[in-house]
């Protein structure tokens, strides 16, 4: 089983290209699982037809902590894809990392892992804050390896590098290894040159650079990923290439 943690700011993309990664995977013949981890809890939806799924936590707060099933919080999507939200507190109330460390739990206490068996397990985290609860994947024992999406906005690339420095303060512990930047473009001026800097400051690499498309608005106007909804477009075959780009990283990697 390969764990992967895909970090980035906020509205980068990073949902997006999770989604689709767990779809390309999928159809290379991976059992795969992706776990939400943003309050927002839309990161599977587009492997759902565009419905959200009830999350850990509201499954927690209806039915009570010792009566929640796996299939209360695991959904079956695309092309068998096992989609799981770990969901966000009341707003107002409580943390929203304490809801990933809450929905992590769960998924070990029920035997998730065992009873799935995935090849791959994909965490959507999201990267503005990385404390606490989303810092779970990295120092948890929990993923592997971390990707970071960015793009060469600036904000980005400052999330970007408060991750790296996170996963190089827990490196010495054994824990997550920083795989490389993926960088979701968005057309700013220089955006190739200033992602491969930030990559090279980070003692990292591009992994691959994926083109703004309008597939991908497209797509999710369907409830859909890219690879779903468009399978034959050019967009579709950049998230396939990236899903082999990464196996050939971290293979490099062990």
């Amino acid at each position: 089983m390969i764990k992967i943690a895909v970090y980035g700011k906020g509205g980068i993309g990073k949902s997006t290209t999770t989604s689709n990664l767990s779809a390309a995977f999928s159809k290379m013949g991976y059992r795969v699982m992706q776990i939400g981890c943003d309050p927002k809890s839309d990161s599977t939806k587009n492997l759902m037809k565009g419905v959200k799924i009830p999350t850990v936590l509201d499954q927690i707060r209806e039915k009570g902590t010792d009566n929640i099933k796996l299939e209360d919080i695991v959904f079956e999507g695309y092309n068998g894809v096992l989609c799981v939200e770990a969901g966000g507190p009341t707003p107002g109330i409580g943390c929203a990392g304490r809801g990933i460390i809450t929905a992590f739990e769960k998924l070990e206490e029920l035997g998730a892992y065992e009873t799935y068996k995935p090849d791959i397990v994909l965490y959507d985290v999201l990267g503005d804050v990385v404390c606490g609860g989303f810092a779970m994947p990295i120092r948890g024992g929990y993923a592997d390896y971390v990707f970071i999406v960015t793009s060469g906005e600036m904000m980005a690339l400052f999330a970007a590098t408060n991750i790296s420095h996170a996963i190089q303060n827990f490196g010495n512990r054994g824990y997550a290894k920083l795989a490389g930047f993926i960088q979701n473009s968005r057309n700013v001026e220089n955006e190739d040159e200033l992602v491969a800097k930030a990559a090279s400051e980070n003692e990292t690499t591009v992994v691959k650079i994926i083109p703004r498309d309008g597939a991908v608005w497209t797509a999710e106007q369907q409830g859909k990923t890219v690879v779903e909804a468009l399978p034959e477009s050019d967009m579709a075959g950049e998230y396939k290439n990236l899903a082999e780009k990464m196996l050939e990283v971290m293979k490099d990697g062990m």
